[in-house]
């Protein structure tokens, strides 16, 4: 039966658009569904099949995030080919209102709302109520941002955090970078944690070790490092999730994120085995005389499947009206 009044919420990132409807007065997901982007020429087309499909009425008001900064009309994607203007697709899709706002702030607004089944606790630590929380995901890029308290709202960040400079911990790590390095100009946090990390961090391996091999895409690795059947897969595996918890550290520590620290994207679900038993929190603690200080702080896994859309209906709150980018009907 479709409904009476209806948004819109979507989570677009490099190889999956997320969508789904939401009643006015609710904040329940309705329909959610996930949509190939390479399907598709673009969001409009993306947004308009999804709607057809899910055949429950016409949104007048939407909350998009997307894998890419939000600082204008006209947006880029990072990690896909796609660009579209906040304003025309407002228009193309009949929205009385819409708002695009970055991935990882969106997701940033559910953690207060996650429910302890929702989130998979990694390591010691205890989250305590009204410090800053960060997140951190890696997907087809790396997402990070973090929610501070402000009264009786949560201020996401803006944040393009996963493009910081990398810096190796241990000689494996250094040579490794040293083969990323001659291939690319910045080796970022994401050039090693995201989709196309995990296969650099493999490709450089097999450099290293003058193995043969064929190009891997990050789930063929993934695949092999479960399965036990390539020893140089399970440490690209093993490297990943110790990078991972390395740059989670800092970014705990750049935000005193007492209240915990979230994994998102959905590598580390496809792999949850290997890293429960990788060195993931052991990494995030090792910061010499903070080791004490992050030992305290809870790591979570967030294991429920649009936690994007739900901070994008947050997102569709009066408080968050100055948020992202939006276009209005008659501006």
């Amino acid at each position: 039966m479709p409904l009476k009044r209806c948004s819109l919420v979507a989570d677009i990132g490099g190889t999956n658009a997320r969508f789904a409807l939401v009643a006015e007065d609710g904040a329940e997901l309705i329909e959610p569904r996930s949509l190939p982007v390479a399907g598709y020429p673009g969001l409009v087309d993306a947004a308009r099949a999804y709607l057809e499909q899910a055949a429950l009425g016409e949104p007048a008001r939407a909350a998009i995030s997307v894998a890419l900064p939000v600082t204008g009309d006209i947006l880029n994607m990072t990690n896909h080919s796609w660009s579209f203007s906040v304003a025309e697709t407002r228009a193309a899709l009949g929205l009385d209102y819409l708002k695009v706002l970055n991935d990882y702030t969106a997701l940033a607004l559910a953690l207060p709302v996650l429910t302890a089944d929702q989130c998979l606790k990694v390591g010691p630590g205890k989250s305590l109520p009204g410090h800053p929380r960060a997140v951190l995901g890696p997907g087809t890029g790396l997402g990070v941002s973090g929610v501070v308290p402000a009264g009786d709202h949560w201020v996401p960040l803006e944040s393009e955090g996963g493009h910081v400079t990398y810096g190796a911990l241990d000689a494996r790590e250094r040579q490794v970078i040293e083969v990323l390095r001659e291939d690319l100009e910045h080796v970022s946090a994401e050039s090693l944690v995201s989709g196309r990390g995990l296969t650099h961090i493999y490709e450089a391996l097999t450099r290293i070790e003058n193995a043969r091999g064929e190009r891997l895409s990050p789930g063929e690795v993934s695949e092999l490092a479960l399965a036990k059947e390539s020893e140089l897969a399970l440490e690209a595996v093993s490297i990943f999730c110790g990078v991972l918890g390395t740059v989670a550290g800092n970014l705990a520590l750049t935000l005193g994120a007492r209240g915990g620290v979230y994994i998102g994207g959905g590598i580390v679900l496809r792999i949850l085995d290997l890293f429960k038993r990788s060195n993931f929190r052991d990494r995030f603690e090792r910061h010499g005389r903070f080791t004490a200080y992050l030992r305290e702080i809870p790591t979570y896994v967030i294991d429920t499947g649009y936690p994007a859309l739900t901070g994008a209906v947050v997102a569709l709150g009066e408080a968050y009206e100055k948020l992202g980018i939006s276009s209005r009907a008659g501006d």
